[in-house]
């Protein structure tokens, strides 16, 4: 029986946060810090003099106040305007009142403005997952269980006339954004587990995975098939340190997974190149990325124009008695846009409707 295990960070699938659209990565990070700031300060338990500045500083930089502009987050108060912050004034003559004392004196979040993608988009992104036609897909980037399940049936069924996925599931994960991991199977789904709430050793009190690490079992004949679904810390606004550490973690779930199934695959969007210490953390335990199997010929990168090893960022990796098992190895690039090095989708015409800035890989195994 031939088994194909694919990877792809699909960058969401309906509706995807507008400061993804802001077209410089410096304007973009900026946003995201000033986010992640913000929802530091707002979980304090009180709220001190320096504390108020700076969340008021925040609020007016990026228009919190404001819902007819293109604000990149607002606060979503839940039991009614004002328990949080008052307003004076109109315009850039604005001032900002934080009225609660701490974290208990409002109830709500901040929250992140969302747009819906384009339909090109959507459509693309089900051209990729079509074309690549796995039996067990990892999905990286997608929003929520239930926006999976819609988009299995609605693009990939409806729209592109695939046979949906009859097994889907996504774990939430750490990330704030609703940027999960989750998993299309067409073998059945027998068990769970998350590692949201693992620990960073190195920072008491803060969760070690940037979104998690669940662990997926899918019955496979007689011997079940764990996959471990991953999307380390991103290089934007790096923190390489954390992303080791997440890999190290990873690689000791992989060993601990080994006692229950020797069937162990570890895949997703790792975010780091061949010969990073994050990778090598993995690699070190006897895991083998696919794309280095004499089966495949292709370019040694996933992301962007996927020219070089630098641009390496996704991968499945295999154990001994899978590696042993490997048919076929290959990287669907047709829902990039790179035009001066790969040939898209006839649908994919800029990077507006291109699936996502990743390939999909993907592995044929016979078991």
């Amino acid at each position: 029986m031939t088994i194909r295990i694919a990877t792809f960070n699909t960058e969401n699938l309906f509706r995807r946060p507008m400061v993804f659209r802001l077209p410089g990565d410096k304007q973009r990070r900026e946003v995201l810090d000033d986010y992640a700031e913000l929802v530091s300060l707002l979980e304090k338990e009180t709220y001190d003099a320096d504390t108020k500045t700076r969340v008021a500083t925040l609020l007016k930089k990026h228009r919190v106040h404001d819902s007819r502009r293109d604000r990149p987050f607002f606060v979503n108060e839940t039991r009614g305007q004002g328990t949080l912050f008052k307003t004076k004034g109109s315009g850039e003559n604005v001032t900002f009142d934080i009225v609660a004392k701490g974290r208990s004196g409002w109830t709500g979040w901040l929250e992140l403005v969302r747009d819906d993608l384009d339909w090109e988009a959507v459509h693309n992104t089900g051209r990729v997952i079509a074309e690549v036609d796995a039996d067990i897909l990892l999905t990286v980037e997608v929003e929520d269980r239930t926006t999976l399940r819609r988009f299995n049936e609605q693009v990939l069924g409806a729209d592109l006339k695939k046979t949906p996925y009859p097994y889907d599931m996504v774990i939430d994960g750490n990330d704030p954004r609703g940027i999960d991991v989750g998993v299309l199977s067409r073998h059945p789904i027998t068990s769970l587990r998350s590692h949201v709430f693992d620990p960073d050793p190195d920072h008491p009190g803060e969760r070690l995975f940037s979104r998690d690490c669940p662990e997926y079992e899918l019955q496979i004949g007689g011997t079940p098939l764990w996959l471990l679904g991953n999307h380390l810390k991103s290089q934007s606004g790096d923190n390489p340190e954390l992303r080791v550490a997440q890999a190290r973690r990873v690689a000791s779930i992989y060993q601990t997974a080994l006692e229950r199934s020797p069937y162990v695959v570890v895949a997703g969007d790792l975010n780091d190149e061949p010969s990073s210490e994050a990778i090598g953390a993995l690699l070190g335990t006897g895991l083998r990325d696919v794309m280095s199997h004499p089966s495949y010929r292709g370019a040694p990168g996933t992301h962007g124009t996927g020219n070089s090893e630098s641009q390496k960022l996704d991968y499945v990796m295999l154990p001994p008695p899978l590696w042993e098992q490997v048919q076929h190895v290959e990287v669907e690039r047709r829902g990039v846009w790179a035009p001066s090095t790969i040939k898209s989708f006839d649908t994919v015409t800029s990077k507006w409707n291109r699936a996502s800035d990743h390939a999909a890989v993907y592995v044929d195994l016979d078991l």
